[in-house]
């Protein structure tokens, strides 16, 4: 085997060492926590703080209701009870009743409002709730998916690491070095030939090298620099 087909296959060995050590680097980078999942949960417990003020005020109201209605039961209770004879009593009795009547007709308004929005709002949660469940688990899905890509990537990683140390060891020291120093320069460091083009660059070849890269010898292009190799 000629030193240029060895450097070819030494190069497609590289490419795909590269390729599959991107692909676990984004697979790493999905590995985690979901910000849409961390949205969700905030949004959950934003609406649950809500829900847990709604119903804050609506067991104050009810006390307040509860309250009014037993003061206004001892008035109606002293008023209708007979033993209260000034007129001046029983009108401040009977004004005194129909205040509590009034504020307990508004606060029961309000209660009324406020069950509205817990019930309102604890649909929301419900909703919210089964919404982060899908996500939860498409997440967790997700995450067991790419924790097994991972791993056989890992795997393949090593394989490939192992079949470049085989294949490197075959190639003189010193034109491994060279080919690393071009590939560090061109991105890839060697060219195939098709049709008498050098597909490095795309510049066709002078009838000499391709002569010599007939022969099997190790030749750059006087165009890119890469070197050649005839399939």
């Amino acid at each position: 085997m000629n030193v240029s087909k060895q450097l070819y296959q030494l190069q497609e060995a590289d490419l795909e060492l590269e390729s599959n050590e991107q692909a676990l680097e984004q697979i790493s980078g999905q590995l985690g926590e979901s910000q849409t999942v961390v949205a969700a949960r905030d949004k959950l417990a934003l609406e649950q703080q809500h829900l847990e003020e709604l119903k804050r005020k609506q067991h104050s109201i009810e006390w307040e209701v509860d309250d009014l209605t037993v003061k206004l039961n001892n008035v109606e209770k002293e008023l209708y009870s007979g033993r209260i004879t000034n007129p001046k009593e029983l009108t401040n009795l009977q004004h005194e009743a129909e205040g509590l009547k009034v504020n307990r007709n508004q606060l029961e308004d309000k209660l009324l409002e406020i069950m509205e929005q817990v019930e309102l709002t604890s649909a929301s949660v419900a909703s919210i709730s089964s919404e982060l469940k899908t996500l939860e688990d498409d997440w967790h899905h997700r995450q067991q998916q790419l924790s097994r890509d991972m791993e056989q990537l890992k795997a393949l990683l090593s394989d490939l690491g192992h079949k470049r140390q085989l294949l490197s060891a075959e190639i003189d020291p010193q034109v491994v070095e060279a080919y690393g120093e071009l590939k560090r320069q061109r991105g890839t460091a060697v060219a195939k030939v098709e049709q008498g083009i050098c597909r490095g660059c795309q510049i066709s070849l002078p009838a000499t090298d391709l002569q010599r890269v007939r022969g099997g010898g190790l030749v750059r292009c006087s165009s890119c620099g890469r070197i050649l190799f005839l399939a």
